[in-house]
């Protein structure tokens, strides 16, 4: 059963030490780096929800949702929605469906609305990054034309 817990003083080793394989690594920051920019968008207005994603009791990944501003380059459509920032499952993890059930539990996390209401998600993707568009596809996100630090921004009507 895959489930979303918010990030501890037992659990946060843990998630620091999840890695994606070599060849990903171009695709997704750290867990160390996100959880520390969790920090400062919570510092500057923001609204970050960083998650470890667990397997029963096995921790599998790391989430990291944003509402509204994020501190970065923003597109027209991080106004006021969601934004999965970061999802990563740990290299051990990887090809066994983890990522696509983590996608599941992140946006019906994200439909609770648990920050305040929204129409939209966005993601902003690498494009080298076949894997990840074909997931995020195949859950009905949409390019929108908008880029973000030229990345493409990928977004699913609520």
């Amino acid at each position: 059963m895959i489930s979303l817990r918010k990030i501890t003083l037992e659990n946060r080793r843990e998630v620091f030490k999840l890695e994606v394989a070599d060849d990903q690594r171009r695709f997704v920051a750290s867990n160390l780096s996100s959880v520390a920019s969790c920090y400062v968008l919570a510092t500057n207005g923001g609204s970050p929800l960083p998650f470890a994603i667990y397997d029963d009791e096995q921790i599998v990944g790391f989430v990291m949702i944003v509402y509204g501003i994020t501190g970065y380059e923003l597109p027209k459509i991080a106004n006021n929605n969601y934004c999965i920032l970061r999802l990563m499952i740990d290299k051990r993890y990887q090809n066994q469906g983890y990522g696509r059930k983590a996608m599941e539990k992140t946006l019906e996390f994200i439909r609770t609305f648990p920050v305040g209401h929204a129409q939209y998600c966005w993601i902003a993707y690498d494009s080298n990054n076949i894997v990840a568009k074909k997931l995020y596809e195949s859950f009905g996100f949409r390019d929108n034309g908008e880029i973000c630090e030229n990345e493409p921004v990928t977004v699913l009507e609520l």
